[in-house]
């Protein structure tokens, strides 16, 4: 049986080393095939939001040429209904992310599932009392103490 588990690790380790030499692989060769050569990057990050900004804006322009063809309409119309309808979206005071709840509202929906998990006997009262505890004592990401940013996090610093 030893010699069966073997071959199957064996087996099993060809397999990861080829995924991995595929995912390595892969990249590489698409860089040669466009020509461009990977080089480290000392630009800032406003420099980096520049490019990433102006390579979307690139990807709309694509779409909306796309589009208008597919559509047999000019480009410009194609453009221009797009932002509007990106604007209606949006609409006044709407950003492209839902709001957070706050910490106090995560919170007590902890409390509420908690005290359900309990009616429930899934836990019991010591235990959920010990999930509050953790939480508060930020062992577990969520609505304790700190809020986002804890564990290093966007705030940078635990506890912050």
């Amino acid at each position: 049986m030893s010699r069966t588990m073997s071959k199957k690790h064996l087996l099993v380790g060809f397999a990861a080393a080829s995924v991995l030499g595929v995912g390595i692989a892969a990249p590489t060769v698409a860089f040669a095939q466009n020509g461009a050569t990977p080089t480290p990057s000392a630009s800032s990050e406003a420099e980096q939001g520049t490019d990433r900004q102006q390579q979307r804006a690139d990807r709309q322009h694509e779409f909306a040429e796309a589009l208008a063809t597919e559509l047999g309409v000019d480009t410009d119309k194609v453009t221009a209904a797009l932002e509007k309808v990106r604007a209606q979206h949006k609409g006044p005071g709407k950003s492209d992310r839902p709001e957070r709840p706050s910490a106090e509202d995560r919170q007590e929906k902890l409390a509420e599932r908690l005290t359900q998990a309990v009616k429930d006997g899934k836990l019991t009262q010591e235990q959920a009392d010990a999930i509050t505890k953790a939480v508060e004592a930020g062992v577990f990401p969520g609505p304790g103490p700190g809020g986002p940013g804890r564990h290093g996090g966007p705030a940078g610093t635990p506890g912050k």
